[in-house]
């Protein structure tokens, strides 16, 4: 059976290591997930997410000349529709997404004046603060 990209195949995990793990498809015909191809989350270490023996669904990314073979497992997984976390703005299926309610209130000339006068009344704190410490630093130094 010749594989096909763009395909779901099953697939049981023969091997892990620091950058991917290893997908056996057919008899013979081994792939690899990328540590980046593994989940919808940061994946640090893969022995989180995948054991030996585990079996896999799998996307077929790519097929190198050499025969090498690019699996993923985050796309051959059916993602939940991303509406919910649209329209509450709060974390769902790991992505979050602002409301669209907040986006389209503001205009760009709105946000920018918002920044910078928040920006404007940091600076004066930090400076104030600059100022106290200058003048309770220099009568420390001269008083016995």
């Amino acid at each position: 059976m010749q594989l096909e990209v763009g395909k779901i195949y099953e697939g049981k995990v023969t091997g892990i290591t620091k950058f991917g793990a290893f997908v056996e498809l057919e008899a013979g015909t081994t792939g690899m997930v990328h540590i980046s191809e593994v989940a919808n989350t940061f994946v640090n270490e893969i022995k989180d997410h995948l054991t030996e023996g585990q079996a896999v669904k799998v996307k077929v990314l790519n097929i190198n000349e050499d025969g090498k073979i690019s699996l993923s497992i985050k796309k051959a997984v059916e993602q939940a529709p991303k509406k919910d976390a649209r329209r509450s703005g709060d974390y769902r299926n790991d992505v979050w997404e602002p409301k669209k309610a907040q986006q389209s209130e503001l205009s760009f000339e709105d946000m920018l004046s918002k920044f910078k006068q928040s920006s404007e009344e940091k600076q004066c704190d930090l400076k104030r603060i600059m100022d106290n410490k200058r003048r309770n630093g220099s009568r420390r130094s001269f008083g016995k």
